[in-house]
């Protein structure tokens, strides 16, 4: 016979809160429970995403520069993409950093 009220406690393994005892419960969230879990692989914490960089996109019909937009809206057709970028300080001109170099 197993006496669960004797054994199992009211806090959680992982963070040590107190939790009401439901059944074999032994985080007091999912959570905790996954934090726990990772803790024991060995795996790190998730990577944060990077910051979100603006691509450029070139029409390969009408050969209009676009920033973000895959459809040319002139054309209506897919444009190619050519990387990372950004408008030109100088003249307002969309420039890749393939151009740069």
């Amino acid at each position: 016979m197993r006496y669960d009220s004797v054994t199992i406690e009211g806090r959680c393994v992982g963070c040590g809160h107190s939790f009401p005892v439901r059944g074999r419960r032994r985080f007091c969230s999912n959570a905790c429970r996954q934090r726990a879990h990772r803790q024991r692989r060995g795996a790190a914490a998730p990577a944060a995403l990077p910051a979100q960089t603006a691509i450029v996109y070139e029409c390969a019909a009408c050969g209009d520069r676009l920033l973000n937009e895959q459809r040319c809206p002139e054309c209506n057709t897919f444009c190619r993409r050519l990387g990372p970028g950004a408008p030109c300080p100088h003249c307002d001109e969309l420039v890749a950093l393939n151009d740069l170099s």
